[in-house]
């Protein structure tokens, strides 16, 4: 007996469960979310190079025109203080004009890749100082256990890749970089501008790649990590319901609220069809409303003594049907009309109540 109850421990113990929506947000909160590094690093690739591929021939022209001038023009000044000034100013201002669509485009792919994969989140907990984290035990486990070996395994991948990419661009123009020698300057910085391009490009759409299975692998790992046990689940559920006590009262309210609207209908009905002693049920007529009649209050022994009490105390008629309060408690709801099966009888009754009233 020891023995199976320890077991149902355990079992009760695995986390063998999806995280509930809540766990997840709690999760995300602490910046914990599944989010692949290669998606960030061949995003800006792929925009890095694709924007060095557009603006390549003004940052050549860019770089050649200040290579002239340092060896046409300042050259020859003098060199005093405000001489290196203003050539280092306007150096710097020509190598920020060319690089700054870069470094925008740069910002712009890291913000767009951790977007895609995390949305929008601000987060200051991964910033905070955890003691776990200094344990050199935990750093040991953490050096040789399996995600260290997944992530060894990757980074050989994506070495492996972009070698044999850089190797076969560089092997097919083996040719044209043996002879760039004999190029012009301006064929030779265009020939090693498109090869850089070439390889560069092949590289990121290679990384894209790999980081979806990245991302596939880092999402499963994450969702791994925040399984919950059953007992978890059922804490949690606890902790949002709040306390036992706390909730029947809260019930007990809502049970008094929704007791106290209801005798508010009571005035208005036309009929009330009781038991006599334990069902009560209070009718009102609406054609604006409803094609048929209506419940507007119901209730059985105290409730029902309480409806025919307000009944009487304004004057609405009771009749006494014992079949038909009991059809119509048990069938119908409040402010839901009457079934078929029960309009003969009931306009039976209102009929004799419109009699009463005059009303016919």
């Amino acid at each position: 007996m020891r023995l199976k109850l320890d077991l149902q421990y355990f079992a009760a113990d695995e986390k063998t469960e999806k995280a509930t929506p809540k766990k997840k947000q709690d999760s995300r909160k602490k910046g914990q979310v599944a989010k692949s590094q290669d998606v960030n690093t061949g995003f800006l690739l792929l925009l890095t190079f694709s924007t060095l591929y557009l603006i390549g021939p003004m940052l050549k022209d860019t770089l050649l025109t200040m290579y002239e001038q340092s060896f046409t023009e300042y050259i020859h000044l003098d060199i005093t203080e405000q001489t290196v000034s203003h050539v280092l100013n306007k150096m710097s201002l020509e190598i920020s004009k060319v690089l700054a669509p870069v470094m925008g485009i740069a910002i712009v792919a890291g913000l767009t890749s951790n977007l895609i994969q995390v949305g929008v989140m601000f987060t200051a907990e991964p910033l905070k100082v955890d003691p776990k984290k200094l344990n050199p035990i935990q750093g040991f486990k953490r050096i040789f256990s399996a995600r260290a070996l997944v992530e060894l395994v990757k980074s050989l991948l994506k070495i492996t890749v972009i070698g044999v990419i850089t190797f076969s661009v560089i092997w097919t123009n083996k040719n044209d970089m043996i002879m760039s020698a004999q190029k012009s300057l301006d064929a030779a910085l265009s020939f090693f501008g498109n090869t850089t391009m070439i390889m560069g490009l092949a590289s990121a759409m290679a990384l894209l790649l790999l980081s979806v299975i990245d991302y596939t692998y880092q999402k499963y790992d994450h969702e791994k990590n925040i399984r919950m046990s059953k007992k978890d689940i059922k804490d949690e559920y606890k902790n949002m319901e709040g306390d036992p006590q706390i909730r029947a009262k809260i019930k007990e309210k809502q049970r008094q609220m929704s007791a106290a609207r209801m005798m508010s209908e009571v005035p208005e009905a036309d009929v009330i069809i009781t038991n006599p002693t334990h069902y009560a049920v209070a009718l009102k007529y609406n054609e604006q409303k409803s094609d048929a009649p209506f419940v507007v209050a119901k209730g059985v022994d105290f409730i029902a003594l309480k409806i025919k009490e307000t009944a009487r105390a304004h004057d609405v008629i009771t009749v006494e049907n014992r079949p038909l309060a009991r059809g119509l408690y048990s069938r119908t709801e409040i402010n839901e009309p009457i079934e078929e099966e029960f309009f003969q009888a009931v306009a039976e009754v209102l009929a004799y109540v419109y009699k009463l009233q005059k009303k016919v």
